[in-house]
């Protein structure tokens, strides 16, 4: 962790001020270190650092400008502008352990192909903050955001497999794979059928942790290493960023790390349809009627539209255990983008309990979700005349509604569950992390599975 969390007093450490917009006055300053800020135009604004010069040209500490309440994720400015060095909170911010979260996920640097790592910074952790917890909540992330911004030729369906193996050695969890055409043996035909293409066998990565006779704690996460559209095929500029089609399998990989780290009462499974979307001779083509293990036929409409098609094998198979909490998460539309933006995932639940936490922990520990409707209505626009559903609708509209109802046909037994319709992507750089992959949703369900099963 490029930010180093120090639990014991630093000697010598030096203290960062934190200052509301226009709160010199209020912040308990001394005048000289008043004056110094006017002088260089200081006044608090969000994501502004300030050094206080010292004796003899050292330093004497730093003013931060936290803004009119910009939220506690701000404060990770401070590992990309504080000079390296030991520092200190010259008295606790409003939460300390969220600003600790934050100091440590805006220290993130991806440095697999040559970029230099951050700057050697150690802070002292407040007292109360739990610094192992805000460690392995960051190293959750850290695997997330990894995972996503390696490109797919180190980050195909083996590799995908071998980080999670990795993971599992880690922790002492249990790993199976289907591979290749064993996955028609074993029923699992959309997942067979969307990567089948690829010089990179589909298979379905299963990882099991935790005491047999714990409450059931089940993640999916599509592991669409690659998505060229197949068939219909996407424009060069829609492949861009297309490394990131995986990156619901890399947030609940983080969020299981996060959850086996912590020693939660679970017994947590994790399941990975990987897969490439190529084209060749074998690909699946639109018109094509597709079997699924499930026993719905589902017509293809549109081969882009294939992560809903690995995610409809992988739920119906952890529906069938009927875990007490079921989490799927998924870059699965753009239309979720255009209806919220880049930021702000939804997610679609029955469970009103559920959605009632998730909304409380998304505010509490800064990790934006919205919830968006299963609304039955829609589910009308799935209709196929040779099949029982469409893969996509025909005029559309409310695409990522749609999608979570296409899921929804899949898990009937599980009571509680959750669908995420996540980008994976800061589109820019932020305070709490750079452009790039990123985690969505995983702190927040973190704090709801911690609070529910700790």
């Amino acid at each position: 962790m490029p930010v180093e969390l120090v639990e014991t007093k630093l000697q010598g450490a030096l203290p960062v001020h934190l200052v509301a917009r226009d709160g010199l006055e209020a912040a308990g300053l001394a005048p000289s270190v008043v004056s110094w800020a006017r002088v260089n135009g200081f006044s608090g604004e969000a994501g502004r650092t300030l050094a206080l010069p010292g004796e003899n040209g050292a330093l004497a500490g730093a003013l931060f400008g936290i803004g009119d309440g910009e939220g506690a994720l701000a404060l990770g400015g401070l590992s990309k502008t504080l000079p390296e060095g030991d520092w200190h909170f010259a008295s606790a911010p409003a939460e300390p352990e969220l600003a600790v979260i934050a100091l440590a996920l805006g220290g993130y640097v991806f440095a697999r192909y040559g970029k230099k790592p951050g700057k050697a910074l150690r802070f002292h952790v407040p007292a109360g903050v739990d610094a192992v917890r805000v460690r392995r909540i960051a190293d959750g992330v850290f695997l997330a955001r990894d995972l996503v911004n390696t490109p797919t030729s180190d980050m195909g369906p083996d590799d995908l497999e071998k980080a999670v193996r990795t993971l599992a050695a880690t922790h002492k969890a249990d790993v199976s794979v289907i591979k290749g055409d064993e996955l028609l043996t074993r029923n699992f035909p959309m997942i067979h059928a969307v990567g089948r293409a690829s010089s990179g066998a589909p298979r379905l990565i299963d990882m099991v942790w935790g005491q047999e006779g714990a409450p059931k704690v089940t993640l999916v996460g599509k592991g669409v290493c690659f998505d060229t559209g197949g068939l219909d095929i996407k424009p060069s500029s829609g492949m861009l960023l297309m490394k990131k089609d995986m990156g619901g399998a890399a947030n609940v990989l983080g969020l299981a790390s996060m959850i086996m780290a912590a020693g939660l009462n679970v017994r947590l499974r994790v399941l990975i349809p990987a897969v490439e979307n190529s084209i060749a001779g074998n690909a699946f083509r639109p018109g094509d009627v597709l079997a699924s293990r499930k026993g719905i036929t589902v017509e293809i409409g549109n081969t882009d539209a294939e992560g809903r098609l690995v995610l409809g094998d992988a739920l119906a198979l952890a529906d069938d255990e009927e875990p007490q909490l079921l989490v799927d998460m998924a870059t699965l539309t753009g239309a979720a983008r255009v209806a919220l933006g880049p930021d702000l995932p939804p997610f679609y639940t029955s469970d009103e309990a559920l959605a009632s936490d998730l909304a409380a922990a998304s505010l509490a520990v800064e990790d934006p979700l919205w919830r968006m409707p299963l609304w039955r209505p829609y589910d009308a626009k799935l209709s196929s005349k040779i099949a029982d559903i469409n893969n996509v609708t025909t005029d559309g509209f409310a695409g990522s509604i749609t999608a979570a109802l296409f899921l929804k046909r899949f898990v009937e037994k599980t009571a509680s569950w959750a669908h995420f319709d996540i980008f994976a992507w800061n589109p820019a750089d932020r305070a709490h992390g750079p452009a790039g992959g990123e985690a969505q949703g995983i702190r927040a369900l973190e704090r709801i599975i911690s609070t529910r099963f700790g």
